[in-house]
């Protein structure tokens, strides 16, 4: 296969390097948030389940509506997301029929945070705290009622909270922990594909990290489990929050000590060895059969292309 051209810079990871001010410490004080939603500087932004609201504009789409905007959509719930400065940031909650109603309507666009981050419909600036409000917001409405009594809860502290009248039980949300892996052998890497990807897409194997389990373990598990393949080494990557609806992906790299795919059906539809200059015409988009790695938003495709580029190895 013929070299492939540089990669040029690299793209920017989806969800990341946030630039609100969580400001935890303004949760527990019910009149500070009051003040901070009366402000006129104040901002929210509108999910509907798994649906994002926006203002429909050129070049790009505008996200962030005035608190009374976002309420007359129809809020079910509000969430306190932080400070942009001294400007409150929250997340609307609206019933999911509503966002679907609201894609007839010629002033937005409804559509899922997946194709807004990957089409690159709004600033990036904007993608975390979208992600914050949908994981936060996807969880309230799971948790309406106490798993422990079965009795309602009511959401407090910002919607950080929900408190149990019944049991006096308290509910926090709650981040699921994914392990995403690329194994190495010398010259070559694992990929995989899951009956979910485009037709072209070859990924990282991934799974979730089981209580009493570290990641180096987690690492080994799936990996072993998925693909036949043990590991030895595992040197630590990045990590990316993925609101889909409320994970967090841990990125490695592994050292593969052996060679022998056994594929799990049930798991992934293939996995085999790529070499490195074939991953890199991959990321480039030139492979000659037209495979690609997931896009720039997702931390695969930044495990896969800090492999391709020489900056993890297990020599």
């Amino acid at each position: 296969m013929s070299p492939t051209p540089p990669l040029g810079p690299k793209p920017r990871l989806g969800y990341v390097n946030s630039s609100l001010n969580r400001a935890a410490e303004r949760r527990t004080d019910a009149d500070a948030l009051a003040r901070l939603a009366a402000d006129r500087a104040a901002g929210a932004y509108v999910i509907g389940g798994d649906l994002i609201v926006l203002k429909k504009a050129a070049p790009l789409n505008d996200p962030l509506f005035t608190l009374d905007a976002a309420r007359a959509l129809g809020e079910s719930e509000t969430v306190f997301l932080g400070l942009l400065g001294e400007a409150g940031r929250f997340g609307i909650g609206i019933a999911p029929a509503n966002a679907e109603a609201l894609k007839d309507n010629p002033d937005y666009v409804v559509t899922d945070l997946r194709s807004i981050a990957v089409q690159g419909l709004v600033e990036p600036e904007h993608l975390p705290p979208i992600a914050e409000a949908k994981a936060v917001l996807n969880w309230h409405l799971r948790h309406r009622f106490c798993p422990n009594c079965g009795h309602a809860t009511e959401s407090v502290q910002g919607g950080w909270k929900r408190d149990c009248a019944g049991c006096k039980a308290e509910h926090f949300p709650r981040t699921d922990p994914v392990v995403i892996m690329l194994a190495v052998d010398g010259e070559r890497c694992l990929l995989g594909r899951s009956p979910r990807f485009l037709p072209t897409m070859w990924s990282c194997l991934a799974g979730f990290i089981e209580p009493g389990e570290s990641i180096e373990d987690a690492v080994h598990r799936e990996t072993l489990e998925e693909a036949g393949i043990a590991c030895g080494r595992v040197k630590y990557f990045g990590s990316q929050p993925w609101p889909f609806p409320s994970s967090l992906m841990i990125g490695a790299h592994a050292e593969a000590l052996t060679r022998d795919i056994v594929v799990d059906k049930q798991e992934l539809e293939d996995a085999r060895w790529f070499t490195r200059e074939e991953v890199a015409s991959m990321l480039a988009r030139q492979h000659p059969q037209g495979l690609t790695t997931p896009p720039p938003v997702a931390i695969a495709h930044h495990i896969i292309r800090a492999w391709v580029e020489h900056e993890i190895g297990f020599e």
